[in-house]
């Protein structure tokens, strides 16, 4: 799969802007503020509708404008895609492809897959359970439009039991047919979640482990452990077992929604223990490593955007990274950095047609 062109309007920074890109790789250097990265995120947001960096949508929309356009042109499969997107302020994003409309832009998630690295990575590590939960949901659902579903409703359905628990609370009142009728749906459909979280991490674990060893030169060792209470108990069980307590609180306290990931360097936590190198290889690893999978199971080369990836990682790091992308079929790249002649060094080793854009 390959991003033959990009045009921008009164997306962040750009009035109006446009590309047209290699088929391998594509550098765009430039000072700090220019829109290497608002790029980068543009192209981001034609595969999963939203901004990596800022998902709200009104600050994605230039100021002094009130709605943006961001377009691609995508080759996929000997087939021209175009997939355009666009949000005007006060109405609901729209997403369409080669002109149509797409009735939910859940159906659109896993068309064009995409992984990015970046800085603002380290949220994965240093953050809470959410960004965690986000990143493996959000890997699993670029292949399963199924699984994405069932997020989807697994939430909607919390949402509907949380609201039950307040107006229990505000009425004095409480109804247990009601709330079992939401048990049973959020067991069901949880069950599934949990599920396919585990089967992901047996695939995705080995993957990763590897991917740790290629790019780090210590001989640590890395994993990641899934951490539920589904591991315990059946949700419905766990759902009883909570009840006085969600009750008090006036929210669900257990479920997939609590579930957590837990990152380790030789069986200790890698946020406490790993060193700043360390910790980089081990978001880089958990990186590729997606890129590896969502190829796996897909069957397309993912597109691979690397955002000021020089400035942040030591010359061993970005050379092994770069060695990685010459020695195996990564498909299409863009890299974002501020040094032109830096980043021209670096991809005039690796046996591809390359473009760089000064902006």
């Amino acid at each position: 799969m390959i991003l033959k062109s990009l045009s921008l309007l009164n997306y962040k920074n750009f009035d109006s802007i446009s590309f047209e890109f290699d088929n391998h790789i594509n550098c765009l250097v430039g000072n700090n503020g220019v829109g290497k990265t608002n790029v980068l995120d543009a192209i981001y947001h034609l595969s999963f509708a939203k901004s990596y960096f800022n998902p709200i949508t009104s600050q994605n929309i230039r100021h002094s404008s009130d709605f943006f356009v961001v377009e691609g042109i995508y080759e996929k499969e000997a087939r021209t895609e175009h997939v355009l997107v666009s949000a005007k302020k006060g109405q609901k994003k729209v997403v369409k492809r080669n002109n149509k409309v797409y009735p939910t832009i859940s159906k659109h998630i896993g068309f064009l897959p995409l992984v990015i690295i970046s800085p603002a990575d380290r949220d994965l590590i240093t953050e809470g359970s959410e960004t965690r939960r986000k990143f493996i949901d959000g890997v699993i659902a670029q292949s399963d439009a199924q699984f994405l579903k069932t997020l989807l409703n697994y939430s909607k359905v919390v949402s509907q039991r949380n609201s039950l628990l307040k107006y229990f609370s505000a009425n004095a009142t409480f109804d247990k047919t009601t709330l079992d009728v939401y048990n049973q749906q959020l067991h069901d459909l949880g069950t599934v979640i949990y599920n396919k979280r585990e089967d992901f991490l047996e695939t995705f674990t080995p993957i990763f482990t590897e991917r740790y060893k290629a790019i780090s030169s210590g001989n640590e060792v890395v994993s990641v452990t899934y951490q539920s209470r589904l591991s315990e108990l059946p949700l419905i069980n766990l759902l009883e077992e909570n009840l006085s307590k969600d009750r008090m609180l006036q929210y669900t306290s257990v479920g997939t929604h609590k579930d957590d990931l837990s990152f380790e360097i030789d069986q200790h936590p890698i946020k406490k223990f790993g060193s700043q190198g360390q910790q980089k290889s081990f978001l880089i690893a958990l990186k590729l490593a997606q890129f590896d999978f969502i190829k796996q199971k897909s069957n397309v080369n993912p597109i691979l955007l690397l955002d000021d990836i020089f400035d942040k990682l030591d010359e061993t790091r970005v050379e092994h990274i770069i060695k990685l992308v010459n020695e195996q079929n990564f498909g299409q790249l863009f890299i974002s950095d501020t040094h032109a002649d830096r980043t021209e060094t670096v991809v005039k080793k690796i046996s591809q047609s390359y473009k760089i854009f000064k902006l």
